[in-house]
């Protein structure tokens, strides 16, 4: 998240109320219920472990044990058991 002077968005007078309560400081503004996305999503990065576990799975699933795919992938054994047990 990077962080926006809200004197370049906002109109002045709602910048001189909010500073009837923050000076120099940061406000959170949430995002409105149907604007709010889950985490990885923007990035890609849950669909790309998804696909990445999806992979592990089906290797395990033909015969690779927990420790190869640990090595293979750069995992803990107990990281690559929480992906294959999970479904």
């Amino acid at each position: 998240m990077k962080y926006i002077n809200a004197a370049a968005i906002l109109p002045d007078a709602l910048v001189k109320e909010l500073q009837k309560y923050v000076q120099a400081g940061y406000i959170y503004v949430p995002a409105s219920d149907g604007q709010r996305r889950t985490w990885g999503e923007r990035s890609g990065y849950r669909k790309e472990l998804q696909k990445r576990n999806e992979k592990i799975l089906a290797e395990y699933q033909q015969g690779a044990s927990a420790d190869d795919l640990a090595d293979r992938y750069h995992l803990s054994v107990y990281a690559i058991r929480k992906i294959i047990y999970q479904k």
